[in-house]
């Protein structure tokens, strides 16, 4: 299966999206509501419809980026939030990004690429933050699919792909995740090295 721009795309204009949670996963909406720097220069790779950019654009952070390969995901979030910077929408592949940020947020994007670009996705989180950056966000800590995503895993496994490039300041059960991902998620807080 060839997880591709065509294959992101047909699943969003299908709303074929189970993912989707349509609405802000709480984990990350405490975490941003702790936050105080508005200026943050924040990415969502494979933000899809990114509940998160449109919570933080609302909260008045002004520098939040989202990345997917699917043209139909960024024009869904230009639709439903019209104010947000049509240049912080970027239609390209995460690993070709070359900018650098201060913090990273993971929601489904791990978990839909092919478990082969793990040890890559470590490696480019690293390149794109800047030094001391933040990599936060929800790991699924369950095995799910092993032919399509979502892809799962667990908590050794991860460890292994980032130990080399973060200090692992959090990575325990998501005590808050929505029901019916309950017991299956880690919140994570990553520093780089």
């Amino acid at each position: 299966m060839l997880l591709d721009e065509n294959f992101w795309d047909n699943r969003y204009q299908s709303k074929n999206t189970g993912w989707d949670l349509g609405e802000i996963s709480p984990p990350l909406k405490k975490y941003f509501d702790q936050l105080t720097c508005k200026d943050l220069k924040i990415l969502i790779p494979g933000g899809g419809n990114s509940y998160e950019a449109e919570y933080l654009h609302q909260k008045g952070f002004t520098n939040i980026f989202v990345i997917d390969l699917s043209e139909t995901a960024l024009l869904n979030l230009q639709k439903r939030i019209p104010s947000f910077p049509k240049n912080h929408l970027i239609h390209a592949n995460f690993f070709d990004l070359e900018e650098t940020f201060d913090l990273i947020i993971e929601q489904t994007f791990f978990c839909a690429l092919s478990p082969s670009l793990r040890p890559q996705y470590a490696i480019k989180m690293n390149d794109l933050l800047k030094p001391k950056g933040k990599l936060v966000g929800l790991l699924f800590c369950v095995l799910l699919y092993d032919n399509r995503p979502p892809f799962g895993g667990n908590k050794t496994e991860y460890i292994s792909y980032f130990t080399p490039y973060f200090n692992l300041e959090i990575m325990e059960a998501s005590y808050n995740s929505v029901s019916e991902r309950k017991n299956e998620e880690l919140f994570i807080k990553f520093i780089k090295k």
